[in-house]
């Protein structure tokens, strides 16, 4: 019987157009506002709407002490097509 073995998540990735995106988010220190702090995070998500960026700073709103000061998005495609090399043969040791 033939098994599978790629993820199905993997590959939908790219029918959604899903993106590596890095979010850089330069906060208020909570008890010293005129300190910056930068917290840097990487995940995939959908330009141009960001949702996942989007819930994930609406949650930064209402329960993290640490006013925003600034957010940067940056994206490039997960994987492009041209990245993904068929295998024509395999071996079993």
């Amino acid at each position: 019987m033939y098994k599978k073995n790629y993820s199905e998540d993997f590959f939908k990735c790219f029918n959604d157009n899903f993106r590596l995106t890095t979010v850089e988010v330069i906060y208020h220190m909570p008890d010293y506002y005129s300190v910056l702090q930068e917290f840097i995070w990487q995940t995939l998500d959908r330009p141009p709407e960001y949702p996942r960026i989007h819930t994930f700073l609406e949650y930064w709103e209402k329960n993290i002490e640490g006013k925003i000061h600034s957010v940067r998005i940056s994206d490039r495609p997960f994987l492009n097509y041209s990245e993904i090399k068929t295998v024509d043969k395999y071996f079993k040791l």
